[in-house]
């Protein structure tokens, strides 16, 4: 039954490329050619790829294009090329005979936001698709070789029967509808107008719907059995973050194995298999007439990257989303045998820093200790971040920090802490943070700034010895209570652009942010929360706050005048943003089996 439902929402990395130079092609070639060598293609009607070779091939991919120069020539041509020429074509909409317009459902933010994604298909597709573009004469070479890429994306999966039994002459025409939307524009097709919408009403919801914003679409669904009684909202996201490196994980991303008692796929954890709890206490509730409260339903695409679009549509359909509380499944908790509950979420401030030095990449022979290297002075900067205390030295940083009070500080250390445990499961041998502070308070009472990816310069394999033109650094900051995440970022831009040395250029933007958020646990709904978790596993609940963040929440508050309820299920080893996530199952059923206590206490009290 798990397997089922997570099939269809996880879906497998969609291409997103850029604009580039003619020089670059070559390159470009090479890749796919490199690719290409590493399927295994069998002779039956339908071949599937052998998934060894193909995380050798991604591998490649990823060596090549950590190239910075080839990376950041390639950073635009998705959109210029497929984007604005190719989005007006019609086709065949999967849930009807209508004619849709690929570009009503898509927007340049989802476009140029998306990382670029290594691609496959089979042998040969992508010089069949040139040599059929060819012959389209007003397209130009950079946009036929960006349209052939885009095609070449889903080749494969398409003629395995991933996506149903497709012709072989016509798979070259299927692509296009797949492959000019991100990951989150394809969920709405094989996720949201079917199985969202399908298993909302088959677990007894009296409406479901898919509804539009201004990014991705949102779903709808309710069951009202009294307008008198109590509502619950339950809030989820159906999106997903990116699967990389791919070579790194088990199994494909997208395809879910149950294995010892888990469920290894992207987003079996966050969110979509901790949603369905949800969805499947509904069914429970309303197979066994046992329903005590009114529920609705609101599933998101856009959490992971902030949420950008949800809050007007929230503030435009408040009297839909009308409820007494909310309650979210999108946390985790401290074990199965000592269960917590979340009283509150970090916000987030997330910016990218580039810096430019010469303007190319030069001989580190010729000009080596002539001219500044940005990936040196990108790292100076990043290490005059912190002291020799691990406390963030960036000025007016904890400036309007809410200190937790003696008392918080001792109900979070409570909780069980076996300090040797949590080093071997990480595998370090020792323990990093702002002094003066233990592993919880500096997870969940205490801002952080952490770099969450670096790069720049050559990075193939072999040796070839530059000094580099361009280093780039993404870097976030978690906070907590009163911080805000719109001054964070500007304290963070303006930090890095004003130590920059004259020798380089810097740059820095924001990519999303979200605000922090607290519950009283004094409220109705922890309450109910917390008695519903010492029903199922008979010890009361530890209060502690969590340490990532849900960017929607402040704003869900705000609008709609009403706490959130934080009831996470998983673990804090389930990998969540990295390879081979997963989900216990008997996290999932423990889930199914508390969430209706809550409806039954939150109507009682």
């Amino acid at each position: 039954m798990l397997k089922a439902f997570i099939l269809p929402f996880l879906l497998l990395p969609c291409l997103s490329l850029s604009s580039q130079e003619n020089s670059y092609y070559p390159k470009i070639r090479e890749v796919i050619k490199k690719l290409y060598e590493n399927y295994d293609i069998n002779q039956d009607k339908y071949p599937r790829v052998n998934f060894e070779k193909r995380k050798k091939g991604w591998y490649i991919v990823r060596q090549i294009f950590e190239n910075n120069e080839l990376k950041d020539a390639s950073r635009n041509l998705y959109y210029d090329a497929v984007g604005k020429k190719f989005l007006q074509l019609p086709f065949e909409n999967k849930s009807g005979n209508e004619e849709v317009i690929v570009s009503d459902y898509i927007d340049e933010y989802s476009l140029r936001n998306y990382e670029l994604q290594p691609f496959y298909g089979y042998k040969g597709w992508h010089k069949d698709v040139i040599s059929e573009l060819e012959n389209k004469k007003d397209l130009t070479n950079d946009e036929i070789n960006a349209l052939a890429r885009a095609y070449s994306t889903y080749a494969g999966d398409l003629i395995s029967g991933q996506y149903g039994e497709i012709a072989e002459n016509e798979v070259w025409k299927v692509p296009l509808k797949l492959n000019c939307l991100t990951p989150t524009q394809i969920a709405r097709f094989n996720f949201l107008e079917t199985q969202a919408q399908k298993s909302l009403m088959e677990a007894g919801c009296g409406k479901a719907v898919v509804m539009k914003t201004d990014g991705h679409p949102a779903v709808y669904g309710e069951k009202i059995i009294d307008p008198a009684k109590p509502t619950v909202l339950v809030y989820g996201h159906y999106d997903v973050q990116p699967p990389e490196p791919l070579e790194l994980w088990n199994s494909p991303p997208f395809e879910p194995v149950i294995k010892d008692g888990k469920v290894f796929a992207r987003g079996s954890a966050d969110d979509k298999g901790q949603f369905y709890m949800h969805v499947k206490a509904l069914e429970i509730l309303s197979q066994t007439n046992s329903m005590t409260t009114n529920i609705k339903f609101l599933i998101e695409g856009e959490e992971e990257i902030g949420s950008p679009h949800l809050g007007k549509f929230v503030s435009e359909n408040k009297e839909l989303l009308k409820a007494d509380v909310i309650l979210i499944s999108d946390s985790s908790m401290l074990s199965m045998e000592n269960p917590s509950l979340d009283t509150g979420v970090r916000g987030l401030s997330y910016i990218q820093v580039e810096v430019t030095g010469a303007n190319r990449d030069l001989h580190s022979g010729t000009y080596g200790g002539a001219v500044a290297n940005p990936i040196t002075i990108l790292a100076q900067m990043i290490a005059s971040c912190h002291d020799e205390n691990n406390h963030v030295t960036i000025p007016g940083f904890y400036d309007d920090v809410v200190v937790a009070s003696a008392e918080e500080r001792a109900l979070i250390n409570k909780a069980p802490y076996d300090e040797k445990e949590y080093m071997e499961d990480l595998g370090v041998e020792e323990l990093w943070g702002e002094k003066g502070y233990t592993t919880y308070e500096r997870t969940g009472t205490r801002p952080t700034l952490e770099v969450n990816g670096i790069w720049g310069g050559y990075t193939g394999e072999g040796a070839k010895t530059v000094l580099p033109s361009k280093a780039f650094a993404k870097i976030s900051a978690r906070l907590v209570p009163n911080q805000s995440s719109e001054k964070m970022t500007d304290i963070l831009i303006n930090y890095f652009t004003s130590i920059a040395p004259k020798s380089v250029k810097v740059k820095a933007e924001l990519h999303h942010g979200g605000e922090p958020y607290m519950t009283p646990i004094d409220s109705k709904g922890y309450k109910a929360a917390a008695k519903a978790v010492e029903t199922t596993f008979g010890k009361a609940p530890i209060p502690v706050r969590g340490g990532g963040s849900i960017p929607i929440c402040s704003i869900l508050e705000h609008e709609l005048g009403i706490k959130i309820i934080f009831m996470g299920f998983g673990l804090d080893n389930d990998n969540l943003h990295s390879p081979n996530e997963k989900y216990n199952i008997e996290n999932y059923y423990k889930g199914i089996e508390t969430i209706p206590y809550f409806h039954k206490f939150f109507a009682e009290m």
